[in-house]
């Protein structure tokens, strides 16, 4: 059912009381109820006559935000078990970021953190096996893994409480 028509429905008007209400014409309103999705101005007075959120008259699939947010502490924490293998803590998240077809900014973020991370840890570790002699290697292995896990927990619970990340990238990688 369309999003407009149920709303419409839900306050027992018709499309002419509509009309009236919002100041957008009946053939506009009946448009709309066929799958035009509305914009604009026509959006905004739609959404102020029926006393409702602009958001809810879109035509994108409504999706629970706590439910989007717990797929994405998941895939988050899907990178954990797999610090400690080369590529493992991206290609976890981003098969289940695939399989969950949760596309969303946030999720992209934390994959493409899990990848800056990787590159910058092989570019030190390249850098201290060429460069240093006796260097710490089984130390820094140990470092990257705790800073990397440090990095998803911190995350995890900025999700829980702010329904953000703590450490982002500005720009995604993917």
């Amino acid at each position: 059912m369309n999003k407009l028509l149920k709303y419409r429905e839900k306050l027992n008007l018709t499309q002419e009381e509509l009309a009236e209400k919002s100041g957008v014409s009946t053939r506009t309103i009946q448009r709309i109820e066929k799958g035009i999705e509305p914009k604009g101005y026509t959006l905004k007075v739609l959404a102020e006559a029926l006393g409702i959120d602009q958001k809810y008259l879109l035509n994108k699939p409504e999706v629970s935000t706590e439910i989007a947010i717990s797929v994405i502490k998941l895939i988050n924490l899907s990178s954990l078990p797999f610090v400690v293998l080369p590529l493992g803590s991206i290609i976890a998240p981003l098969l289940l970021m695939v399989i969950k077809k949760q596309f969303d900014p946030l999720a992209k973020n934390i994959i493409s953190i899990q990848i800056v991370w990787f590159i910058c840890s092989v570019i030190i570790f390249f850098f201290l096996v060429l460069f240093v002699k006796n260097s710490p290697i089984v130390l820094f292995l140990f470092f990257t893994i705790v800073i990397n896990i440090t990095i998803i927990l911190i995350n995890a619970f900025s999700l829980t409480k702010k329904q953000k990340l703590y450490i982002s990238l500005n720009n995604s990688i993917i």
